[in-house]
C-alpha cells in the first residue's frame, strides 16, 4: 500500500475524519499497581491514575515465565507458551539456539483474528512481532526485532520516519557505556517513549483503525538499568503518561484497556546458581572446550562479518586462545588484568574479543549432562531426554523417577538465611500444555515471592546477591471508556484473559484454543473454532540481526 506521507508538521494536525477507533490497548511493560501508587502520591501519572481509579482495575496475574518475549505473545494470543511456542529470549534447536522472533509464535494474534471479522488494526512497538504478518492495517515491530525492522506494509518504517522524524527501536547507546552521563541516557529514554506515541498517532490518523495497540518498553528497562532510581522512574512514567494522554485526547476510543506483561518490584533475596548445585549432585557435567552457554559476543562478531549465525561454535583460533587463557587461569572476572600482565591481551582478544573467557571457563556440557538450567529467564530445569534431545542420556524409563528426584532436591534448597529458595517446584505440565510443551523446561522452579532469582552460571558458589529490582508475577489491568462497565468489581485477572476481552469489545468470539476468558467489563460473545494456525515453519525462521543480539546483551538478559 503506497501513500504520500504528510510532512513532519502535519503529524500533529487533527484529521476530523479519523474518529472510528473502537478499542485501544495500552501496553506498559512491567506496569505494577504498587509502582503506580508511589507515583500517584505526587500526581505524576494523572492519565494512568484516572484509567485505574475511575475505570475498573485489578492486578493482572502473569504467566510462568513472566518475561517480555514470552508473556507479550501470551497476552496477544490468549494462549500459554506450550501452545504458541515462545518461551524466552531464545528458542532452542536441540542444544543450539536462535533469537526468538514472531516465527516462534504459532497462534493467531488479536489483530489477525480481528482481520477475519473485517476489523483493521494499528500495532506499534509490540514485542516479538518481527517479521510482521499481513493483515488489514499497519504494524511497526518492537523489542526484540532489529533496529530497522521489516514492517507491514512494506516501506512503513521509512514513511514513519519521514512523517515524524527519527524513529528507533533501541537506545542510541550501549548499556555499559559509562562515558555517557545518566542525564543523556534519560533524555534518550524520553525520546524513545515520545517516538512510540508520535508513530502511533501518525499511523492511527493514516489508517483509521478499529483496534489500536501501542506498547511502552522503557517502563521496564529503567528498573533493570538504573535499579529503580526514583527520579529516573518518575521521568519515564511522566513521559509515558503524556503520550497516553495525547493518544486518548485525539482518538477517544469506546474501549480503553491498559495491561502489563508482568509486575516489577524490589528483590531482597538471593541469586541461586542452580547449575553449581546440580553439578555437585552429579546431574551436570562440565567442559572447558565446548561452546558452553549461549553467548552473544561470537554471534555479534559473525554478524558483523556478514556470516549467517543462528547459533555459534568456537573457531580453531578461539579454542587455541581459550587453551592459553585456561593455562594461565584467565576467567571472566580477571581476563582484562591477567591478559595485560602476561602481554597476551592483543593476541587473545584478536581471536575472541569478549568471548575467550566464556570458551575457556567451565561450562555446562549439554550433551553429557542429565539435567541443567539453560537460561535464567526460563525459570526451570531441562532434562536431557533420550529420543527428544539430540544426545539425550536419560532414557524414557528413567525420566519420571529422575524428575521426581530433582523436584525433591530442589524443594529442599534453602537460602543462607534458612528460608526456602523456591515456593513452587513442579512438573512442567502444571504450567504448559499444547503442541510445543516439549520445548519447555521439564521442572518449573518459582522463587519464593519472586524475591530470589535463578542463574545458569557456574561460578563456584551457590548464592550471590540478586539484582535489586526485577519482575514480579502481578502486573496491572485497567478498563475504561463508554463501552466498558467501569463499575464491575474486579479482584484480579489473568494475562490470558486480555485477548478474549479485547475480542469481546468488538462482539467477536474468542478462539476456543485460548486459555483465558472474557473479563466481565464487557459482554462476552462466546468462543468459537478458528482455522488452525498456518504460519511459517522453523526452517523459515529469519536470522538473528546484529542489533538484536547487541541490544539483548546491553539489557543484560543474556550473557
Amino acid at each position: 500500500m503506497e501513500r504520500s506521507a504528510p510532512s513532519r508538521n502535519e503529524e500533529a494536525e487533527p484529521n476530523d475524519e479519523s474518529t472510528g477507533m473502537n478499542t485501544l490497548l495500552i501496553g506498559i511493560d512491567a506496569g505494577d499497581l504498587s509502582v503506580f501508587d508511589d507515583l500517584d502520591e505526587t500526581e505524576e501519572i494523572p492519565t494512568i491514575h484516572r484509567l485505574c481509579s475511575e475505570g475498573a482495575s485489578a492486578p493482572l496475574e502473569s504467566q510462568i515465565p513472566p518475561w517480555t518475549p514470552s508473556a507479550w505473545p501470551s497476552m496477544y494470543t490468549g494462549a500459554n507458551p506450550g501452545k504458541h511456542g515462545a518461551f524466552g529470549f531464545v528458542g532452542y534447536d536441540g542444544y543450539d539456539w536462535h533469537v526468538t522472533s514472531s516465527d516462534d509464535v504459532n497462534e493467531h494474534t488479536l489483530w489477525s483474528l480481528l482481520d477475519r471479522h473485517g476489523y483493521s488494526s494499528v500495532v506499534v512497538n509490540a514485542p516479538i512481532t518481527h517479521p510482521p504478518e499481513e493483515f488489514d492495517g499497519a504494524l511497526l515491530p518492537g523489542f526484540i526485532g532489529p533496529e530497522s525492522p521489516d514492517c507491514h506494509p512494506e516501506g512503513l518504517l521509512e514513511e514513519v520516519r519521514e512523517a515524524i522524524g527519527e524513529y528507533r527501536v533501541y537506545p542510541s547507546y550501549a548499556r555499559d557505556d559509562d562515558a555517557l552521563p545518566d542525564s543523556e541516557k534519560m533524555k534518550e529514554y524520553r525520546n524513545l517513549i515520545r517516538m512510540r506515541g508520535a508513530a502511533f498517532r501518525y499511523l492511527a490518523e493514516e489508517y483509521d483503525p478499529d483496534f489500536g495497540f501501542v506498547q511502552f518498553q522503557k517502563t521496564d528497562t529503567v528498573f533493570h538499568e538504573f535499579f529503580g532510581d526514583e527520579e529516573k522512574v518518575r521521568s519515564v512514567y511522566e513521559t509515558t503518561d503524556d503520550e497516553i494522554a495525547a493518544i486518548l485526547e485525539r482518538f477517544d476510543p469506546d474501549h480503553v484497556f491498559l495491561a502489563s506483561d508482568h509486575g516489577m518490584g524490589e528483590y531482597d533475596g538471593y541469586e541461586f546458581r542452580a547449575n553449581e548445585f546440580l553439578k555437585d549432585r552429579g546431574y551436570v557435567e562440565t567442559t572447558t572446550s565446548g561452546k558452553g552457554m549461549p553467548s552473544w559476543t561470537p554471534m555479534r562478531r559473525k554478524l558483523r562479518k556478514g556470516e549467517e549465525s543462528d547459533t555459534w561454535e568456537p573457531s580453531l583460533g578461539e579454542r587455541a586462545a581459550a587453551v592459553v587463557a585456561d593455562r594461565f587461569g584467565i576467567t571472566a572476572r580477571n581476563v582484562g588484568v591477567v591478559l595485560e600482565r602476561l602481554g597476551l591481551a592483543e593476541t587473545v582478544k584478536k581471536f575472541a574479543p569478549g568471548g575467550v573467557a566464556r570458551t575457556a571457563n567451565e561450562q555446562v556440557d549439554f550433551e553429557n549432562s542429565q539435567a541443567y538450567v539453560r537460561a535464567r529467564t526460563e525459570l526451570g530445569v531441562r532434562i536431557n531426554l533420550e529420543g527428544r534431545d539430540p544426545e539425550g542420556v536419560v532414557s524414557e524409563d528413567e525420566y519420571e523417577q529422575l524428575r521426581e528426584e530433582l523436584i525433591r532436591e530442589l524443594e529442599d534448597v534453602e537460602t543462607p538465611d534458612g528460608e526456602p529458595i523456591f515456593e513452587t517446584v513442579a512438573p512442567r505440565e502444571q504450567y504448559f500444555h499444547g503442541e510445543y510443551a516439549d520445548d519447555a523446561v521439564d521442572i518449573v522452579t518459582i522463587p519464593t515471592d519472586f524475591e530470589h532469582a535463578l542463574s545458569e552460571q557456574l561460578r563456584g558458589e551457590y548464592f550471590a546477591a540478586a539484582e535489586p529490582w526485577n519482575h514480579k508475577l502481578d502486573g496491572v489491568f485497567a478498563a475504561a471508556g463508554d463501552g466498558v462497565d467501569e463499575d464491575e468489581p474486579l479482584e484480579r485477572a489473568h494475562l490470558f484473559d486480555v485477548a478474549p476481552t479485547i475480542l469481546a469489545s468488538f462482539d467477536v468470539p474468542y478462539s476456543d484454543r485460548m486459555d483465558g476468558s472474557v473479563i466481565p467489563v464487557v459482554d462476552s460473545a462466546g468462543s468459537t473454532s478458528y482455522p488452525a494456525y498456518d504460519g511459517e515453519t522453523d526452517e523459515q525462521r529469519t536470522e538473528a540481526d546484529e542489533e538484536v543480539t547487541d541490544r539483548l546483551a546491553d539489557l543484560g538478559y543474556m550473557n
